[in-house]
């Protein structure tokens, strides 16, 4: 049975807002072509709206202590240049931001405006194109565009936490996937929520009892041995010990950086459970120690091939420059993308700061952004693999515009 990504995801909106970032949606996706060089690129989507002036605070402005009151409050963040200062639960890659090896983008976003849907932003930052086309005319992703593009790449969906493929990925070129068994936990009571409210809609009604059944027969014949067994018969060696909290994260990583180490040059993920309504504070620390976790998991285990790498890390749009009443912050517009690894130009901010004050504010609510996701990505793609600028612009990012180069790699 194959378990429709946009049905699973609407189906359960109701009950919370950042299932949009359900780890049904998580994959790997790895690319490999003699063309690409020695140079590596992994992707990571941060599914629910990372809140980057919450990551990557600009304490030099005064404002952010008035529009933040409670979630100014707590541990002091770690100063980065002065103005800017690294959340304190990220403390962890300062290491890295001295030895040059981390990077941020502030004030950036995809195109997509005002609607401010969770899956209209990832359709988009994943399409890569433009509001001008309609998202959903666009039927493949920046990653396949590429792919078709470039002469002699391949890529495979090698290990999917989940059912399908990035949407980076879809489209013309070739892909092959494999997916583990997974485990969708649902309590009696909000099955049986599920149940009303569906119960006059017979498409949702029956695709959504058949998911939870489905998800109950995986459940009874899977667990630690089961999903080892999965992961031996893909290839997936076991990881290392490590906290229990981060074992399928570390796998992942694991099995990618094994990759990575081999003629793989391309590789895309996601992490979920940005979206951050309520009580902030408590609610992104997880998120957080995964996106730590994850940078310094893949600086260790690439060893030698760190210095040759990127990591960039992207979310479909910032968060309100306000905390809302319940301690959390809404969908907004302008976040942060991070950048990492021994091949970018970290040990900075880059990117044009706008300021908070409420003129400055897009919609007077949301930062306001000043560079386009896609230029980042694109200026990536041309230091690492010179890919050509006509390539990038028409072709893999429709419609963008590179401005100036960004200089961002080494």
């Amino acid at each position: 049975m194959r378990i429709d990504r946009r049905f699973m995801l609407k189906g359960l909106l109701g009950a919370a807002c950042s299932v949009a970032a359900h780890p049904l949606t998580t994959t790997v996706t790895l690319a490999q072509g003699a063309s690409l060089g020695e140079k590596r690129l992994v992707i990571v989507i941060l599914r629910g709206a990372l809140d980057g002036l919450d990551a990557v605070r600009p304490l030099g402005d005064p404002l952010l202590s008035a529009y933040r009151p409670k979630l100014s409050a707590g541990a002091a963040a770690q100063d980065l240049d002065g103005f800017f200062a690294l959340a304190p639960p990220l403390g962890g890659l300062m290491p890295l931001w001295k030895a040059g090896e981390l990077g941020f983008v502030h004030a950036t976003s995809t195109p997509y405006r005002d609607k401010r849907s969770h899956f209209a932003g990832q359709d988009l930052l994943e399409a890569g194109t433009g509001m001008d086309v309609p998202v959903d005319a666009v039927r493949d992703g920046w990653l396949n565009r590429m792919l078709q593009a470039v002469p002699g790449l391949a890529a495979e969906t090698a290990y999917a936490v989940g059912r399908e493929a990035l949407p980076l990925l879809e489209g013309a070129a070739p892909a092959q996937s494999w997916a583990p068994e997974i485990q969708l936990q649902i309590s009696a009571q909000n099955r049986l929520l599920l149940e009303h409210i569906y119960h006059d809609d017979a498409l949702f009604r029956d695709s959504a009892d058949q998911a939870l059944t489905l998800a109950e027969e995986l459940a009874g014949r899977s667990g630690p041995a089961a999903g080892n067994e999965d992961m031996q018969l893909a290839g997936i060696p076991p990881s290392p010990s490590g906290p229990k909290e981060f074992a399928g994260l570390d796998r992942l990583i694991d099995f990618a950086t094994g990759r990575l180490q081999g003629d793989t040059r391309i590789a895309a993920f996601s992490l979920s459970g940005w979206d951050t309504h309520r009580n902030q504070a408590v609610a992104i620390a997880k998120p957080y120690a995964q996106l730590e976790r994850t940078i310094l998991r893949l600086r260790t285990r690439l060893g030698n091939v760190w210095g040759n790498t990127v990591v960039l890390a992207m979310t479909e749009f910032g968060r309100t420059a306000r905390e809302n009443g319940t301690g959390g912050t809404d969908h907004g517009t302008a976040g942060v993308m991070v950048m990492a690894g021994g091949a970018a130009r970290g040990g900075r901010i880059h990117g044009k700061w706008p300021g908070l004050d409420e003129a400055a504010l897009y919609d007077r609510r949301d930062l306001m952004p000043t560079s386009d996701v896609r230029e980042w990505a694109a200026w990536t793609m041309r230091g690492l693999y010179g890919f050509d600028r006509n390539l990038l612009e028409g072709s893999i990012f429709p419609g963008l515009d590179m401005g100036t180069d960004r200089r961002i790699i080494l």
